[in-house]
């Protein structure tokens, strides 16, 4: 959506009581699948607008941007590397909901930060979780809470609504609903602390971003939330949010906060984190194919589940007998030929080498960013025509859920790791797993 700068130079007179001057430089960030953020300068200063341009773009969300902003001035109190907030907006600015930050100057490049990532990196990450943990409960009582049993018998709903047929998702709840840690004292979180909502610089991390994921709960939900492989971004060798070891993690954290890490709840929170992903992928699925949001990036997100599944089965694999653990024989599909009049996968080739070739090179900001994801739409859908995969399976994944079929189950742990590498292969052929479980898994 379009942002009318008019609209935006008045709110901003507004939250400065009443200095009207000009918007320069206003342009959408690229990412932000679920708010859009907005840079500008104004005054001599540089902004950054976060927003939701609808109301229905809010449904469903536990707290509204009143208390994000709210949030954002308690974890700077708290002493993290949190925005400035300058203003929030109000119905009579027009602009729908959100607040205004002073922009930071570093890099949020999940690519650029973790290509080399500064020394101190890991440690200010401990440090940052260590200060957001600080946060007083009581000033955000009405945050959501729940234990860890009720949290995965929400995924499990979810899944459920979702059609239920994706087996090792299955799985992966009946794990969790079988390992299930006692509860804590709760602890304030950020929810999605992870590199890509970290900005850093070359003396390390710069500052923390989105914050409308924070609860109360498990404080290793937020170790082991970063740490999941999707938010390492190529990096498998390094465990800990793409950077570094995880014990190195674990030592920092520990003597910035005062509390030991305990693995095996760590290693709950890293399955369930693992899945929680999975089903925001269905869920950005489900949003685009209701016609909440029709952007194309929600439909690709959507194709991002079995990154995760993979990803599972690379965590639990570790439970089944060593009898179930052998080596598997991966099919190599032979190569079409080709001749007579272009097939679906070339057309889909021709029409994704033209996207490369004449559109993305001329595309800026936004434009270019989304170019690149219709790239990845269309080399989803080559290699899935050239290719089918059969993935959905209802009848066996009620039966892994009731318990009826487990990981001992002779063959299912097999056939589970081959229709998974397959969907990957077709779906996110790049993903960092894909290559390691298949070198893992190989004979």
């Amino acid at each position: 959506m379009s942002l009318d700068p008019t609209l935006l130079a008045q709110a901003l007179a507004r939250m400065a009581g009443g200095i009207a001057l000009p918007i320069e430089h206003l342009g959408r960030l690229s990412g932000g699948a679920n708010m859009e953020s907005w840079s500008f300068d104004w005054g001599g200063g540089g902004y950054v607008l976060r927003r939701a341009p609808s109301a229905e773009m809010m449904d469903g969300r536990p707290f509204g941007h009143d208390v994000e902003a709210a949030i954002v001035r308690a974890a700077r109190r708290a002493g993290v590397s949190a925005p400035e907030v300058v203003g929030e907006l109000v119905p009579d600015d027009r602009l729908g909901s959100g607040y205004v930050m002073r922009r930071i100057e570093a890099d949020v490049s999940p690519a650029r930060i973790l290509s080399d990532p500064p020394a101190e990196l890991l440690a200010d990450i401990a440090r940052e979780l260590a200060r957001i943990h600080t946060i007083p409960v009581s000033e955000f009582q009405h945050l959501p809470s729940a234990d860890a049993a009720t949290m995965v018998q929400d995924l499990k709903t979810r899944f459920a609504s979702y059609g239920g047929d994706r087996p090792v998702l299955a799985l992966a709840i009946k794990w969790l609903e079988d390992h299930v840690p006692d509860p804590v004292p709760a602890t304030f979180l950020h929810g999605d602390f992870r590199i890509g909502n970290l900005m850093a610089n070359a003396d390390g991390l710069a500052a923390v971003l989105d914050w409308e994921l924070c609860h109360l709960g498990d404080r290793h939900q937020d170790l082991a939330f970063g740490c999941i492989n999707s938010w390492r971004f190529g990096h498998i060798d390094r465990p800990a949010f793409g950077v570094g070891d995880v014990s190195h993690f674990w030592t920092a954290y520990e003597a910035e906060s005062g509390f030991s890490v305990e693995p095996d709840r760590f290693r709950f929170w890293l399955i369930y984190s693992t899945l929680w992903w999975g089903m925001c992928c269905l869920q950005m699925a489900d949003i685009w194919r209701t016609g909440l949001d029709k952007t194309l990036e929600r439909a690709v997100i959507g194709r991002r589940v079995s990154e995760t599944e993979v990803d599972l089965l690379m965590l639990l694999e570790d439970d089944a007998p060593e009898t179930q653990r052998l080596p598997i024989r991966l099919d190599q599909p032979a190569e079409p030929r080709r001749q007579g009049e272009p097939s679906t996968v070339e057309m889909l080739e021709a029409l994704s080498d033209w996207l490369e070739r004449d559109v993305k090179p001329k595309a800026e900001g936004r434009d270019r960013f989304m170019a690149a994801v219709a790239l990845n739409a269309l080399g989803m859908l080559g290699r899935d025509a050239a290719n089918p995969t059969a993935i959905h399976d209802k009848a066996l994944s009620d039966d892994l859920l009731a318990g009826r079929l487990t990981l001992a189950t002779p063959g299912l742990l097999a056939r589970l790791k081959k229709s998974s590498l397959a969907k990957l292969a077709a779906d996110q052929p790049k993903y960092s797993a894909l290559a390691a479980a298949t070198r893992k898994w190989s004979p």
